[in-house]
């Protein structure tokens, strides 16, 4: 995602505005249990959020959202799911900035990332970093230059081929015009820890599993790639500021459900969404795990993917990234 995609205020007015002016038959849904799915097992980013979210919108619609947890084949198993499942409002699912790299990456993906979805909101984002070792280089341009100097000697670690901390690293790699090794880990915590090791030299994570080992002097956060610097790490500069353009990149999450869902239901979950965003409670978990809560429209939050596909697609060709 490259820049933030709405005010919460301003989707909050607009997103009333329109519930209110929705059919009587809209407003008995829902009268049963929803199920929400997590395309991952519990613990990670989209569960906590699938939870928070959840448990908020369920107390305000008066029926429970029931957690789905679905992992499995890249996370496909669970997108496949919602995309196959009935577009009546009872199967939603946590989505995140994977949905949009996924088909260019694996082979034989059984949906269709835009047109077997529709999207509701998106809920939040985190800005991805370079993080380095604390006794590696001290700001970018001297990591740069570190890297120039020894081309293809550098390693970074990373969760998984074509994952985003992949992509992100290879769209550094571009931008910095530097050769650099990625290095494949289960997940981007391990390859995190194998940074603290001094096993890699460099990982691209985001900001969540980043923060507390920052304050703790056992890696450093070179630059953060946002438009803004983030207010976690106020003193870390942007890829922009510190002499990089075009890494803006960040693991965004969102609510989506199947194709073909009634626009009466999309309004309303749309409404419940963003007034669940808006209570005190979720701005302070969120921004405890370091997450910036966003609320955009149905279409925007589908343009923004949309652009998001190409955007990566473009990126693993340039990579010459094999689908496996």
């Amino acid at each position: 995602m490259r820049a933030r995609t709405g005010k919460v205020g301003v989707a909050l007015t607009a997103a009333l505005c329109a519930f209110a002016a929705t059919p009587a038959t809209a407003q008995k849904y829902p009268d049963r249990p929803i199920r929400l799915i997590i395309p991952y097992a519990p613990g990670g980013s989209s569960d906590a959020i699938g939870r928070l979210l959840g448990q908020s919108m369920g107390t305000a619609m008066g029926q429970s959202l029931v957690i789905d947890n679905r992992p499995g084949a890249a996370s496909m198993i669970g997108r496949s799911m919602t995309a196959k499942a009935a577009p009546d409002g009872y199967t939603l699912m946590i989505g995140d900035a994977v949905h949009s790299i996924n088909v260019h990456v694996l082979r034989a993906v059984p949906y269709h990332p835009i047109r077997d979805f529709t999207f509701i909101s998106l809920v939040g984002h985190s800005p991805m970093v370079l993080a380095v070792h604390p006794s590696g280089a001290k700001d970018l341009q001297g990591f740069i230059a570190q890297a120039k100097s020894q081309p293809g000697k550098l390693n970074y670690g990373m969760g998984g081929t074509g994952s985003i901390t992949h992509l992100t690293g290879e769209l550094f790699k571009k931008s910095a015009q530097v050769d650099m090794v990625p290095v494949p880990y289960k997940s981007i915590g391990l390859a995190v820890t194998a940074l603290i090791g001094a096993q890699v030299q460099a990982a691209f994570p985001s900001l969540p599993p980043t923060v507390a080992h920052s304050k703790a002097g056992r890696l450093r956060v070179l630059a953060v790639a946002a438009d803004q610097r983030a207010s976690v790490l106020p003193e870390v500069p942007t890829f922009t500021e510190a002499g990089v353009k075009d890494v803006v990149v960040s693991n965004w999450f969102g609510l989506m459900a199947p194709p073909g869902m009634p626009a009466t239901i999309v309004t309303r979950l749309h409404a419940e969404t963003v007034k669940a965003l808006q209570t005190p409670d979720m701005r302070e978990k969120f921004a405890a795990m370091a997450l910036e809560i966003v609320a955009n429209r149905p279409d925007e939050f589908r343009r923004m993917v949309e652009a998001e596909v190409v955007r990566w697609g473009a990126v693993v060709k340039q990579a010459g990234i094999q689908p496996e």
